[in-house]
């Protein structure tokens, strides 16, 4: 195809992202605050977005239905043996995966369960920390498996903790630091570098400026 898609995360992650992306002369042709269209045309009529959920991001450039992705490290954290290449750190949707619990409730001895949607990040790093954890999948509302007794801790994306805050949960420990990254098809690398590459140092640049500026 001689469209270029890029795949981005809608929410926080969108809001951060077009900025930088309008900066390298990438906009889109209408609004898209209140837009519900999926797939937007853009100033450059080679390049195209798809606007979808973070977790379905990867998935989208592994697979070759887009070409390039911007999408949070913790979803990246998440695949296995992915086809596909980041290459660029956007330092953007700044946040941490960590561990809660509820305020002043101690651990149950021995064995726990934890709620997630980050069912990869949490396995590998209780097993790491030697405990011994049933992961209980949950796709939303994290916080509120504590409060019912569902579970003992979530691991979860904490950003400012008020949520946690709110709901009388506090936060313990670092996963991971994260924040959105630039990845790529690693069959489109090869077939659109001459697009692909310029772009890429284009917002290389620009990120270490703004690192620089700040």
């Amino acid at each position: 195809t001689d469209m270029l898609s890029i795949a981005l995360t809608k929410g926080r992650i969108l809001q951060d992202t077009l900025p930088l992306l309008a900066a390298v002369g990438i906009e889109p042709l209408t609004p898209i605050a209140d837009s519900r269209k999926l797939m937007v045309a853009t100033t450059r009529p080679d390049v195209q977005w798809l606007i979808l959920r973070g977790a379905d991001v990867p998935t989208y450039v592994q697979h070759g239905a887009a070409d390039m992705g911007i999408c949070g490290k913790d979803q990246l954290l998440e695949l296995s043996d992915a086809e596909l290449y980041e290459p660029l750190d956007l330092h953007i949707a700044r946040c941490r995966l960590m561990t809660a619990g509820l305020k002043d409730v101690p651990l149950p001895t021995g064995r726990i369960r934890v709620a997630t949607k980050f069912v990869r990040s949490a396995t590998r790093y209780f097993a790491e920390q030697g405990q011994q954890a049933d992961i209980i999948p949950l796709h939303g509302a994290l916080e509120l498996a504590p409060l019912m007794g569902l579970a003992d801790l979530i691991v979860d994306i904490v950003d400012s903790g008020a949520t946690l805050a709110a709901n009388g949960l506090v936060a313990h420990h670092t996963l991971a630091d994260i924040s959105s990254r630039l990845i790529v098809n690693k069959v489109s690398m090869k077939r659109q570098y001459q697009r692909i590459g310029p772009l890429i140092e284009q917002l290389e640049q620009l990120v270490q400026h703004k690192r620089k500026a700040s």
